[in-house]
Parts: C-alpha cells; sequence; structure tokens
C-alpha cells in the first residue's frame, strides 16, 4: 500500500499502549516508539523525521504539552502533524492540546477503528500538503526563469536600441556630408537622399521603441504642451497620399477650412507617431477607392475618430490593443496598436475600437484639451 511510505513515531510511558498501537498500524506503516521524551527528540530530529506522531501527554521528565511546544518552535519538525492520545477526556484537555498546535486528540481506550480513520486522514493532508508545496516550489521556480528571461530580453533590447543608434548616426552624418558636394550627379544626389531619408526613419523608430520602453516600465519624463492635432493629421495624411484615394476630414461635423485648429495638451511627437499608426492601420485595412473619414469633435476631452471601411479579424478583437496581437498581417509586429494605446494613457487619454463587418472600423482616440 501507498501508506507504508509513511513512518509514525508513537510516544508512551506505558508499554501495553505502545503495543497497542504498534500492532494497529504497523501493517500499513513503519514504526517508531518512544517511551519517554526524550527519545520522542531524539526521532524527530533524526535525519529522516517521521511524518506523524502519536503522543502521550501524561508521562514522567518532558509531558506531552512540552514535547508538542518544542515540535512547534523548531523549522525541522513544526511541519510534523501531532495527534495527541490521552486518557485526559474533559473537553477543556481536548482544546488545550489543540491550542498547542496538535491537529487531533483520540482519548484512551482508544476505539481501533477511530484511531486508523485519524491516522489515514492526517496522512492525507499532509500528502495534499507536500504535493501543493512542491507544486509551488516548482511555478515559483518557472516564474523565476520566466522573469530572468523576460528581465534578460529586455535588457538586450535596450542596449540594442542605444548600440545602433551610434552606427545610424554616422550613416546620417556622412549622408548629410555627401549632399553638400557639389560635384555629384544628380543619380548620385537622389541616392544619397534616400539613404539620408532612410537613416532619419531608423533613427525615428529608435528613438519611439526607447520611449515605448520607457513608458512600459513607468519611468517616462512626459512633458506636455499645446499640440494642433488637425495641422498633425493633415502632415500624416498628405505623407501618405499616394497611399490614400480620399480622406475626409471633418471638425465638430463640418468640413475643415485652412483656419481652424484642434488643440489638445500633449507631446507633439507622441501624438504624431500615435496617429501615424493608426492612418497606417486604417490605410492598410480599407477596401480598394474606399474612404477614410477623421471627425474630430471639442468635447469635455478632445475626441478623434479614424474611420475605415474594413474590419478587424474576429480572432483579434478583443486583443486589438495587447502587445503583439496581430493578424497574421505581412511584416506585422503587433506593436502599432499597442503603442498606440500606450501613447494615449500616457498623455492622460485613452483608445478604444469599434468594428464590425457591416459598419467598418473606427478607432476613437481621446486626449485633454487643457493641462488641468
Amino acid at each position: 500500500m501507498i501508506e507504508k511510505q509513511y513512518k509514525i513515531l508513537i510516544v508512551d510511558d506505558e508499554p501495553v499502549n505502545l503495543k497497542t498501537l504498534g500492532n494497529l498500524l504497523k501493517e500499513d506503516y513503519e514504526i517508531l516508539i518512544a517511551k519517554d521524551g526524550e527519545q520522542a527528540l531524539v526521532h524527530a530530529f533524526d535525519e529522516e523525521p517521521p511524518d506523524l506522531i502519536l503522543l502521550d501527554i501524561m508521562m514522567p521528565g518532558l509531558d506531552g504539552y512540552e514535547i508538542c511546544r518544542i515540535f512547534q518552535t523548531e523549522q525541522k519538525t513544526q511541519h510534523i502533524p501531532i495527534i495527541f492520545v490521552s486518557a485526559l477526556s474533559e473537553e477543556v484537555d481536548e482544546a488545550k492540546g489543540l491550542e498547542m498546535g496538535a491537529v487531533d486528540y483520540i482519548t484512551k481506550p482508544i476505539s481501533n477503528s477511530i484511531a486508523l480513520a485519524r491516522v489515514k486522514t492526517q496522512l492525507k493532508l499532509k500528502r495534499a500538503y507536500e504535493e501543493l508545496k512542491a507544486a509551488n516550489k516548482e511555478l515559483a521556480q518557472k516564474n523565476l526563469a520566466l522573469e530572468e528571461v523576460a528581465a534578460l530580453r529586455e535588457d538586450v533590447e535596450h542596449i540594442t536600441r542605444h548600440d545602433l543608434k551610434n552606427p545610424l548616426n554616422g550613416i546620417i552624418c556622412a549622408a548629410s556630408l555627401l549632399m553638400d558636394d557639389d560635384d555629384l550627379k544628380e543619380e548620385q544626389e537622389e541616392l544619397t537622399k534616400i539613404i539620408e531619408e532612410a537613416g532619419y526613419q531608423m533613427l525615428d523608430m529608435i528613438n519611439n521603441s526607447l520611449n515605448l520602453y520607457k513608458m512600459e516600465i513607468g519611468s517616462y519624463q512626459y512633458h506636455p504642451l499645446q499640440v494642433d492635432i488637425l495641422h498633425l493629421i493633415r502632415k500624416i495624411v498628405t505623407q501618405a497620399k499616394i497611399h490614400i484615394l480620399s480622406v475626409e476630414i471633418l471638425l465638430n461635423n463640418q468640413p475643415v477650412t485652412k483656419e481652424d485648429t484642434f488643440l489638445i495638451y500633449g507631446e507633439e511627437l507622441l501624438c504624431y507617431s500615435m496617429f501615424a499608426n493608426l492612418f497606417k492601420n486604417a490605410i492598410e485595412a480599407s477596401p480598394k477607392e474606399a474612404t477614410i473619414t477623421v471627425k474630430l469633435d471639442e468635447k469635455e476631452m478632445a475626441t478623434i475618430r479614424i474611420h475605415n471601411q474594413g474590419s478587424v479579424p474576429q480572432q483579434i478583437r478583443n486583443h486589438f490593443f495587447d502587445k503583439y496581437a496581430t493578424a497574421a498581417k505581412a511584416g506585422g509586429t503587433g506593436l502599432g496598436t499597442y503603442s498606440a494605446k500606450l501613447m494615449a494613457e500616457t498623455q492622460g487619454g485613452n483608445i478604444s475600437l469599434e468594428t464590425s463587418d457591416e459598419m467598418g472600423t473606427t478607432i476613437t482616440v481621446q486626449l485633454p484639451r487643457n493641462g488641468e
């Protein structure tokens, strides 16, 4: 039987009680015998201590209460379950035994069936405790390993971002110096301009990723000012015009004019990066020859809605703004909408999604209109 793995220490100064309990339990368990408190301490502090202790209370020298107190204070023995076995049958005696730390109390004369049942119960509880303890230890080790891997990955990513900037600055500076050379042919000048622009784009990506990392760990230094969102959106639309057939911009449900502005309280770089990401997604999701609509509303919070006629795939709708959430889009990292969410929240705002096959997709960004 599985129970044979368990070792039970019986402590009693009466030989007849030791024999009775020993005979009752020896078929299923390994039995240790102690005739007094001193022998009990020797067995309990052995290299392989018992799994359960049946302890008499009234004994010469160290009585059961004192032995129990010692076991409860020592790290090696404090988790060994103790069942008091005593002729003291008053309710106050049982209460005292349980208060001392015993898990159960059996009165003499012993009922064999009750004694066996209570021993089995306590050993089942001990097994469950040990299994839970082992599972928690394994889980803690796995969590620690995952934390170490995550910390290492973040360190590597952080170092990589910084290390990339030095050679990239060299490329940009070299391209800029070449642009000043009057002997460049037109084709060479065009290629040099492409190199310089690509360098700046990469530098912008690295800076944005550094900011994203700082926002994730809560160390980003936020310095808000008034920002004209309408100006930024016009700039983004102009830069993306080759990809877009039609963009409609409305301010308070009216077509915008050249004189219109739409001020929020935030950081221009964060707003530009956020809306550039959202426009990129809208362009990629829009059907051909479709219109992207931008609605700006001056409410208590500045509200910007970007609508396209495509719909978000069903499998990512519930975690659209989660990190690395992507619908297996070619070249997609799953960081665009995640970074947009971080940037909106960093500026005291929020972002949300509405999408359906019938109505298309609307991303709503709300940002503070002032610094209060």
